[in-house]
């Protein structure tokens, strides 16, 4: 059975997502031969055989079985994970004493070195034959104006201290780190722009349509 979500790290990428690739796996939610995927997309059954060899290698393909047509081995693969995602890569250590709470670049490193270390962890533990306990909470908050999302993260934080202060100390031994994170839920639209005193259309100046039986002002 695949699994629901595998990792890509940059150093083990060299070419594998490629939009071809990407087109292949999408094709192998299901086991299936090169042929058949050949037919489905297009391509000949040699250049995607060649393909699904590179993304065996990567271990983004596995081999279900192989079976005897018309005088030759047919491989019949599928993909390993139904999703496959690329890990952000973060060069340089962000200090904690200069970041915004609300810049989006913070937020933007925060997740991507909690992706990269989520994903090292859940390789470890299941190298080790482990699970790897973890936990998400997501909510929608609404904010009626941009000061509330201040007050609102302010709070938050002094709660988040309270909780973290009443549930372990620095020896504990399962030491988490939380990441709290808001964004908006949609693309923000556009303000209307303000017209200024040039734009604005001037009482004085408007003429009517003389066709609809008004008088032009001279």
């Amino acid at each position: 059975m695949a699994e629901a979500l595998d990792v890509l790290r940059e150093a083990d990428m060299r070419g594998t997502l490629s939009p071809l690739r990407r087109q292949i796996l999408a094709e192998l939610q299901e086991p299936a031969s090169a042929t058949v995927v050949a037919a489905r997309i297009g391509e000949t059954r040699q250049r995607v055989n060649y393909h699904l060899r590179e993304l065996e290698k990567a271990g983004l393909v596995e081999l279900v079985e192989t079976r005897q047509r018309r005088g030759r081995t047919e491989r019949v693969v599928r993909a390993t994970a139904r999703t496959v995602v690329v890990a952000p890569q973060v060069l340089g250590e962000a200090s904690t004493d200069d970041q915004d709470r609300f810049a989006a670049e913070t937020l933007l490193a925060t997740t991507a070195r909690a992706f990269s270390d989520v994903a090292a962890l859940r390789d470890g533990a299941r190298d080790a034959g482990k699970r790897l306990v973890t936990f998400t909470i997501t909510a929608d908050v609404g904010f009626a104006e941009p000061a509330d999302i201040a007050r609102f993260a302010d709070e938050l934080a002094g709660r988040v201290a309270e909780l973290a202060a009443a549930y372990g100390s620095a020896r504990s031994e399962r030491r988490y780190r939380l990441v709290i994170a808001g964004h908006p839920a949609t693309q923000t639209p556009a303000p209307t722009p303000t017209p200024t005193p040039e734009e604005e259309p001037d009482e004085q100046h408007k003429t009517t349509d003389p066709g609809a039986g008004g008088h032009s002002t001279p």
